[in-house]
């Protein structure tokens, strides 16, 4: 019995070989609509669990192509062996150079290329089926998080203010992040988790005689000193 080697593989993926390849343009059409279809609802679903400080549309669009474009690599590698293995080559040399800080945004990519991957070797369901469940897990998870509100609060103030200063903030829920002082003046940020939108200690610390300002921010988790 004859054994099939690599080399035998590799002769007859370039005898069968054919420039335009063995994918129909219909079957072209229907995977790149499944495909938008899909992406589109990974779309919406990351626009409406969005909790970061500030939305990039440009981001949103970039994850609904980067699962057209994902399905059109994975139709050309799978009509031949030899493609496939060139392409691997080719994309071995690409290196995405944007930095992602928000884990959330990571988990998006990572599903719009699985939407990509699954449309492009036309397995439609579970392109389907699984992000239907991934958004519905999502939304429920976003829905149920945690009530308490996180904020940055910064404070600059004068030594003759501590005291009332330190006063206040006992009261809160807050964690240090960063303290300096420089020419007398002192810079205080701290981690403040509020419940509701009782937001009345920072008229109050405004109020304090030495306090130059109270700065309160929405926190989305990432701090960088």
């Amino acid at each position: 019995m004859n054994q099939i080697t690599f080399t035998d593989l590799l002769r007859d993926s370039f005898a069968r070989s054919d420039f335009f390849g063995n994918v129909s343009v219909i079957d072209i059409l229907v995977g790149l609509l499944v495909t938008f279809a899909v992406s589109m609802f990974v779309f919406y679903i990351y626009q409406r669990t969005y909790n970061g400080a500030l939305y990039s549309h440009t981001y949103n669009v970039s994850l609904v192509l980067m699962s057209m474009i994902t399905s059109l690599i994975i139709m050309t590698i799978s009509s031949n062996l030899v493609l496939s293995l060139g392409m691997v080559g080719a994309l071995s040399i690409v290196r995405f150079r944007t930095a992602i800080k928000d884990p959330m945004d990571i988990m998006f990519m990572f599903w719009a290329i699985a939407v990509g991957l699954s449309c492009g070797a036309s397995l439609y369901m579970i392109a389907i089926v699984g992000s239907l469940f991934i958004g519905v897990i999502l939304l429920l998870l976003m829905r149920y998080r945690n009530t308490n509100n996180a904020y940055m609060l910064i404070i600059h103030y004068t030594a003759e203010a501590n005291d009332e200063v330190q006063k206040i903030i006992s009261a809160l829920d807050y964690q240090i992040k960063a303290k300096s002082a420089t020419g007398g003046l002192t810079e205080l940020t701290l981690e403040v988790n509020l419940i509701g939108a009782d937001t009345k200690f920072i008229d109050e610390l405004s109020g304090i005689y030495g306090v130059q300002d109270a700065t309160l921010i929405s926190y989305s988790g990432q701090f960088t000193e």
